[in-house]
């Protein structure tokens, strides 16, 4: 083999041994890269999935409690149909609106601005044709004197607290869920996993107003 041979020779393998080291330095980093992104995938998707159930069994436990109240109110107004038997039409009202606010559900996956607030509404409705029958009841001092009429009140007003502590709870829940699916980088994860945003519970407009007690 001449010299000039030997030398293409060995520039060849030079090049060839450059470009070996250069592909494999590439796929190093094409490969270091994917098992990033694969790591992050894994932590931003399960991180969502855990606020999201967090949200999830905080509804779950608010709906008990509303479940509860109705419960309640039902038996309050089996022990009060005894007593204030001229007062049909408020009986009537309570005993409507407990049903329509116990034939609403809503499901995790759909709690949109307006379900809630529709939610909200049948809810509020029942607490104001309850406090028209508990004005009633002042009326009727041995309904009030009833023991088991105090019990039910008594435990009513717990549910009571207990539902404004878990909504503001849930809350908490969903305000961190939806802060977690706004932000970047998760925010692109969330919008190709389809995690859609949950909605709060306001005050209804003119619930802070104590409800007017009219029966003439």
């Amino acid at each position: 083999m001449d010299n000039n041979s030997k030398t293409n020779y060995e520039k060849n393998l030079k090049t060839k041994g450059s470009g070996c080291l250069g592909a494999f330095l590439i796929g190093s980093v094409i490969g270091f890269i994917i098992i990033i992104l694969l790591i992050m995938s894994y932590s931003y998707y399960n991180g969502l999935v855990t606020r999201e159930e967090k949200v999830n069994a905080q509804w779950a436990q608010v709906e008990n409690l509303y479940q509860q109240r109705a419960d309640l109110i039902n038996n309050l107004v089996a022990t009060v149909k005894g007593y204030v038997i001229h007062e049909n039409n408020t009986l009537t009202e309570v005993v409507e609106a407990r049903t329509k606010a116990t034939s609403i559900t809503i499901s995790p996956e759909k709690l949109d601005e307006a379900s809630l607030k529709t939610f909200e509404m049948v809810q509020q409705h029942l607490s104001t044709s309850l406090a028209r029958l508990l004005a009633v009841v002042e009326n009727y001092p041995d309904l009030k004197a009833n023991q088991n009429f105090i019990m039910l009140q008594t435990q009513l007003q717990q549910i009571e607290n207990h539902i404004a502590s878990e909504r503001s709870r849930f809350n908490e829940a969903a305000r961190d869920y939806n802060t977690a699916i706004r932000k970047f980088p998760r925010n692109i994860f969330a919008n190709l996993f389809k995690f859609e945003h949950k909605a709060y519970f306001k005050a209804i407009e003119g619930a802070e107003k104590a409800p007017v007690v009219n029966f003439e």
